[in-house]
């Protein structure tokens, strides 16, 4: 398994392109479930886990990696399935996520595929809202399904949602209420976790679930206004992960259009690390910033208001 992520510094190239890397896996039985390549840090066998007293009923016990401890949450289970049984054949994904590392265990581990984020499509409609699916994909003929892995974390260790009373006080003599700040994400509880924060400083905010959605809601908002649309919506918050066309794409599209690359553009995802910063100049984003805190998201929506 440590082969199978070895190459993983090496695929950087395909981002940007529209393109990601899915590591597939299994929970029970032959269902395919993926997750990007760039959420995990590595691939090992389920060690022997220590219990936590009093945790989450989803998390299994902590790892000790290299002499760091992580928490173990089993996926199955916390999706409303069965608790992963043999441990003694059971994987564990070490990822790195909303600036926390984390193991999700699974049942096995399959391979790497290399798909168009166009080929990643929303849930089907009639899912309902108590799905933990961000997207579906297929591969070799199979339906590939993609978890929303911040339901899960958001359920098992909710954040802090509380904007400061300090931020909030920088925004009191500011009147916001000719502006729209669009947010794009294909994470419910990541839109309504920006839009509740945004809204304690009186922020009009527009959300829509994917970068294709985003980018034909900013061509239509131009189109409308006959121009440039920066005067009246002067900020993008866009998730990197989306259906149909990902955060970096959607950067890249708008900065190429006259009427829209005067927005300003904050990448908001659970990815983290240099990686990210890296791709923001790339493309020509104006901000980063990892998943979630909201005063620090707050801040930098006032600053670039104001610019």
């Amino acid at each position: 398994m440590t082969s199978l992520m070895n190459s993983v510094d090496q695929r950087t190239n395909i981002v940007g392109q529209n393109r990601l890397e899915l590591l597939m896996f299994r929970l029970h039985g032959p269902q395919p479930y993926g997750i990007n390549v760039f959420k995990v840090r590595e691939v090992i066998r389920c060690p022997e886990l220590s219990e936590l007293p009093g945790a989450n009923p989803n998390v299994r016990g902590i790892a000790h990696l290299r002499g760091v401890p992580v928490t173990v949450i089993d996926l199955s289970q916390a999706t409303g399935g069965k608790p992963v049984s043999d441990l003694s054949s059971a994987f564990i994904l070490v990822t790195e996520y909303n600036r926390n590392t984390q193991g999700f265990l699974v049942g096995g581990v399959d391979r790497i595929v290399n798909v168009n984020w166009e080929q990643i499509l929303p849930p089907p409609h009639g899912a309902g809202r108590t799905h933990y699916l961000t997207a579906v994909t297929e591969v070799d003929k199979k339906l590939v399904q993609i978890i929303d892995v911040e339901k899960v974390f958001s359920e098992i260790s909710p954040v802090d949602e509380t904007v400061s009373e300090s931020v909030k006080d920088k925004a009191k003599d500011v009147d916001f209420k000719d502006y729209t700040v669009l947010v794009a994400d294909d994470s419910a509880v990541a839109r309504n976790q920006v839009k509740r924060a945004l809204a304690t400083i009186g922020i009009n905010v527009e959300t829509v679930n994917d970068g294709r959605l985003a980018l034909n809601w900013l061509e239509a908002k131009a189109q409308e206004l006959g121009g440039d649309i920066s005067a009246k919506v002067p900020l993008i918050i866009s998730d990197i992960e989306m259906p149909e066309m990902d955060g970096y794409t959607l950067t890249a599209e708008v900065k190429a259009n006259e009427h829209l690359r005067n927005v300003h553009i904050i990448l908001h995802s659970s990815l983290s690390g240099v990686f990210n910063e890296a791709m923001v100049k790339k493309v020509g984003a104006d901000q980063f910033i990892a998943k979630f805190h909201p005063d620090e998201l707050v801040s930098a929506v006032q600053q670039w208001m104001n610019s």
